[in-house]
């Protein structure tokens, strides 16, 4: 998946990312996975899918993005010593296969692109590559005191079915479980694509007010 003609793209999760992938982690967790449980969700784990959201810096160069844009500012500030030079690791997610159930495990995003939609287009993607691997629907969970993520959750059609008690061990916080209507219902897609098309057209306006 990318993001139509703008400079992201989706990619498996490979082991050259991890490095990226554990500076996210350390400052979006307060219990960080450590690298070896992402090396061994990507090599070893059957059920695991997971995938990281990528700035394309020379897709960006040779598009023809505007110099005064979002995307040259990123290309300018955003490369790190862990990254390839053409590609900046945005973010990440994943999700296992349990049996028809996709069950979102993490989604996260760099600090410094926070609220800009790119934890969206990662909840996109997790949901369109979940349903063209046959999964009826998506859950998670996500700690009570995460206003912006449930947020986010329930825009796309994520509804609280239950709660886990003392779920996170650094405070004893509840969990919520979060599910989505079963991906059979057309009307579910129909909400789905209707966000997605306001996604890439606020994301496209970027480039030309920042």
């Amino acid at each position: 998946m990318n993001g139509s003609s703008l400079p992201f793209v989706v990619r498996a999760m490979q082991p050259h990312h991890l490095p990226s992938v554990m500076a996210i982690e350390h400052t979006a967790f307060a219990l960080p996975w450590p690298e070896s449980a992402y090396r061994h969700e990507i090599t070893r784990n059957e059920l695991a899918h997971y995938y990281v959201l990528c700035f394309d810096g020379a897709a960006a160069t040779h598009g023809g993005v505007e110099g005064s844009g979002l995307w040259q500012r990123l290309i300018r500030t955003l490369h790190a010593p862990a990254d390839p030079s053409d590609e900046i690791v945005l973010g990440y997610g994943g999700f296992w296969m349990m049996v028809d159930e996709a069950h979102i495990s993490t989604l996260a995003v760099r600090q410094d692109v926070r609220g800009r939609g790119m934890g969206e287009l990662l909840l996109l993607a997790l949901l369109e590559e979940a349903r063209r691997l046959g999964a009826a629907a998506a859950t998670l969970e996500v700690r009570v005191s995460n206003i912006v993520a449930q947020s986010l959750y329930r825009k796309y059609g994520f509804e609280v079915v239950g709660q886990r008690k003392a779920y996170y061990q650094d405070n004893g916080e509840d969990a919520l479980i979060m599910t989505t209507p079963q991906f059979r219902f057309a009307d579910y897609w129909q909400l789905v694509s209707d966000h997605r098309a306001a996604l890439m057209k606020r994301l496209s306006a970027y480039h030309g007010t920042l």
